[in-house]
């Protein structure tokens, strides 16, 4: 549902838009002054050609005893150099308004996208990938442009149009007061016309968000497109986001021609006006023929900068709409704060040693309203247990790890860190830095970066060195295999990691684990999508890796909870069972029924009917 706002509360938006865009970026801040006071000497040196036109007319020409020569080359030079100073802070003006606004946006690109990351994997996963993306790319793209065109243009226009009104008050105030009348009822329909062009801008700003999740979706799942034979599905949905953003567009055209136009008529009747009025005032005498020519000059740089509006308003509002977008979401307070910069002073550290893991009546929903993912869990994780989590799709396994890991926040209860005898810490108050470097969660996908095998795991630890990689892989194992890449540790495994297999992908992300040393290990099942043999090399390095380590599996395929030291099986976000496989697989319950129809299936046996 789209909401309309009044004109003045619109009007008022942009202005605290650009109020509030302007506390975010110092830098331009900082730049804009001396940019401001250049393009006040460029827009000065422009009413010196009439000036110097009225008094070559009525001085030198019109001069008493005849045309005085002297005087005209003098104001002929003095003019040029006026002109020449003029082009000079007309160029260091555009070239101190593109650094200062390209530092300021780079600025902003940066504190947008860190944000980005700052927001929750709930927030994430509400908003389309594409339409974050625009946030930092095409919205801080046009207004950059805005400010580097528009910003320009205005800066003089609007220097262009003070003096050019000063100089002709000083000429003649009747011709001044004609000219300003003409543009009295351009002045009210502006009003209007920005109201409408940031409405449909805003929807323009959105399409494109729209357009590019679209585009990025075919990209990533070209593979899946082209094995199920959809391109032509995946087409249309392309061609309807293309066209959606095609009549936003054409819809923002409409209005900002009928801006255009309303300059445009505003000055057609300016200039009638002023050539009737003019010649009227000349013939009574009350000005003379250098003034009447000057004024008809001032005229011109009076309303090329009103015709010039058009332009900068249209552009102005569709740089305000990606502005908003881009403040929308600095705006968006993080559900998962970090305390090390939400409150430094009262940051807590993990203690030290493996860590355990403690639920106090742990409830999470991903939705206000919705069913519990998990519900009232409270249970005790003791250090250096390698504990598997079982449960059917959807019971709420994963948002475990998710919450262990702090992806997410439960809604009611605590997450806590540590054991009885170092203490328990609640993950709420542990800096994100600290964390990350104690609890390490490796996901199912093992997803892998765009550089070369030694540079994914180093983002496990910055900084080691290609041979500390390659003992990495000696020590899980996997040397055999590293050994058969095209250049070892330095083969580059391509966007997406997708020159590897997905078993391959999850062998980088085990060693990334493995280099990162830490004490509280995630395991999303790692060996859920993988062939026999690439799934005992996994195994083997797995069994490495959790070694004398915390170790929570989100555990898909039964074998891993088989060698589990403990298990817990969850059901409609409640854990219903805890024990160990021997101890729950004879048992009637959830286990044992899990535990049979894994079996059937892992023998290719069909699933007997109800």
């Amino acid at each position: 549902m789209t909401v309309t706002l009044p004109d003045e509360d619109r009007h008022e938006g942009g202005i605290r838009t650009l109020r509030r865009g302007l506390r975010m970026m110092p830098e331009f801040r900082r730049g804009l002054p001396l940019t401001v006071l250049l393009a006040v000497l460029a827009t000065a040196g422009r009413v010196v050609v009439p000036i110097a036109v009225q008094q070559v007319l009525d001085r030198g020409i019109g001069a008493e005893g005849g045309p005085d020569l002297d005087f005209v080359t003098w104001v002929v030079l003095g003019c040029a150099v006026i002109v020449v100073l003029t082009a000079v802070a007309v160029y260091r003006m555009n070239l101190r308004l593109f650094r200062t606004t390209e530092t300021a946006l780079a600025g902003l690109r940066v504190r947008a996208f860190r944000h980005v990351h700052d927001l929750s994997a709930v927030h994430q996963q509400g908003d389309k990938r594409g339409a974050l993306v625009s946030r930092v790319t095409s919205d801080v793209d046009q207004l950059s442009q805005f400010m580097q065109w528009g910003g320009v243009l205005g800066l003089i226009s609007f220097g262009q149009l003070l003096v050019a009104t000063v100089v002709m008050f000083v000429y003649s105030w009747q011709l001044t007061l004609v000219v300003l009348v003409c543009f009295v009822p351009l002045g009210i329909a502006v009003r209007w016309f920005a109201a409408k062009l940031a409405v449909v801008y805003g929807v323009v700003r959105e399409r494109i968000g729209d357009l590019l999740a679209a585009v990025s979706e075919s990209v990533v799942g070209a593979s899946t497109v082209r094995a199920y034979g959809v391109r032509e599905r995946t087409a249309e949905r392309i061609d309807a986001a293309i066209d959606r953003h095609y009549r936003a567009a054409v819809d923002a055209q409409r209005v900002a021609v009928g801006v255009f136009v309303s300059g445009e008529f505003a000055a057609a009747l300016a200039n009638a006006a002023l050539v009737v009025a003019g010649v009227y005032l000349g013939l009574a005498g009350d000005i003379s023929a250098g003034t009447l020519v000057a004024f008809l000059f001032l005229v011109t740089l009076f309303v090329a900068p009103v015709q010039t509006a058009s332009e900068v308003i249209n552009e102005a509002q569709n740089a305000l709409a990606g502005f908003r977008r881009v403040l929308d979401i600095l705006d968006t307070e993080p559900d998962v704060r970090d305390p090390a910069t939400a409150a430094p002073e009262s940051t807590l550290h993990l203690p030290d040693g493996v860590l355990g893991v403690r639920f106090d009546q742990v409830t999470f929903r991903y939705a206000p309203g919705a069913r519990a993912a998990l519900e009232d869990v409270d249970l005790v994780i003791e250090p250096r247990r390698r504990v598997a989590i079982v449960g059917e799709t959807g019971s709420g396994k994963t948002t475990f790890a998710k919450l262990v890991t702090r992806l997410m926040d439960p809604v009611e209860g605590r997450v806590l860190l540590g054991s009885d005898d170092s203490g328990w810490v609640p993950l709420s108050g542990v800096a994100f830095g600290s964390l990350r470097a104690r609890v390490v969660m490796v996901p199912q996908d093992g997803f892998l970066f765009d550089a070369t095998v030694a540079d994914n795991v180093r983002y496990g630890r910055p900084g080691i060195s290609d041979a500390d990689v390659a003992k990495a892989f000696d020590d899980l194992g996997l040397s055999d295999w590293v050994a058969g890449l095209p250049q070892g540790v330095a083969s580059q495994v391509g966007q997406r990691g997708e020159s590897l297999s997905a078993g391959e992908r999850q062998l980088v992300a085990v060693a990334r684990a493995y280099v990162a040393d830490p004490d509280l290990l995630v395991l999303d099942e790692a060996t859920s999508a993988v062939d026999p043999a690439t799934e005992q090399r996994l195994t083997r390095a797995l069994d490495t890796l959790t070694a004398g380590r915390t170790t929570l599996t989100i555990a898909h395929r039964l074998s891993t909870a088989e060698r589990a030291d403990e298990i817990l099986v969850v059901d409609a976000g409640h854990v219903v069972q805890r024990g160990t496989h021997a101890e729950l697989v004879g048992v009637e319950g959830t286990y044992a029924r899990l535990h049979r129809s894994w079996r059937r299936s892992s023998a290719g046996e069909p699933e007997p009917v109800a």
